[in-house]
Formats: structure tokens, C-alpha cells, sequence
């Protein structure tokens, strides 16, 4: 009846899909000090789930901002996003995108 889908630990940088679904889309991220993503715009409703460190995000034309531990930050269709990991610890969070980029 139910679908488990696993994620990976690692001590590297890390981007899994872990599900790619039309209603969602889940990708699972690891960051160490340093390590970023490629500029980009948000190509859905984005929500980003921070479960462990301190995740880095500039958007737009605003301030970068640190976002902890415990986090869920949602970031609409279309926004100019900066992610990346700025601090000593590193940084493991959840990209939630729905519906899928796909059928947005």
C-alpha cells in the first residue's frame, strides 16, 4: 500500500531526488561551508525544510538571510534564489516543490 523512499547521510555535497511525482516534487540537499547552488529562479511553489545546520538564502534583490534547524521557508513561483552554506556547520534541508515544475 505505501511507498517508502530513502535519503542518503553523506560528508560531501549532496542533491538527490528522492520523489517526482506531478502533485510533488521532493528533493533532498547537503551543503558544507562553501558549497552552493547555481543562481537560479524558483520554477514552482518552493518550500525549503531545514533539518539540520544553517541554510543561506539570498532572494531577489534582498539581503541574504540565514534560516536554522527547524525552519520552513516558502518561496513563491518565480523568485531569484542564491542558496548556499555560509557557515562552519554543515547544512542538510528538504526542497519541496508543488505542484511539480513539470505541470506549474
Amino acid at each position: 500500500m505505501e511507498t517508502q523512499y530513502l535519503f542518503k547521510s553523506s560528508a560531501d555535497k549532496l542533491i538527490e531526488k528522492i520523489i517526482d511525482d506531478d502533485a510533488v516534487m521532493i528533493n533532498h540537499m547537503i551543503l558544507n561551508k562553501g558549497d552552493f547552488l547555481p543562481e537560479h529562479k524558483s520554477n514552482s511553489n518552493v518550500y525549503m525544510i531545514v533539518v539540520r545546520g544553517m541554510l543561506t538564502l539570498h532572494l531577489a534583490e534582498n539581503e541574504a538571510k540565514d534560516y536554522g534547524n527547524g525552519s520552513i521557508i516558502n518561496i513563491p513561483y518565480g523568485v531569484k534564489m542564491n542558496v548556499s552554506n555560509s557557515n562552519d556547520e554543515q547544512v542538510e534541508f528538504f526542497v519541496i516543490k508543488a505542484p511539480s515544475p513539470r505541470v506549474y
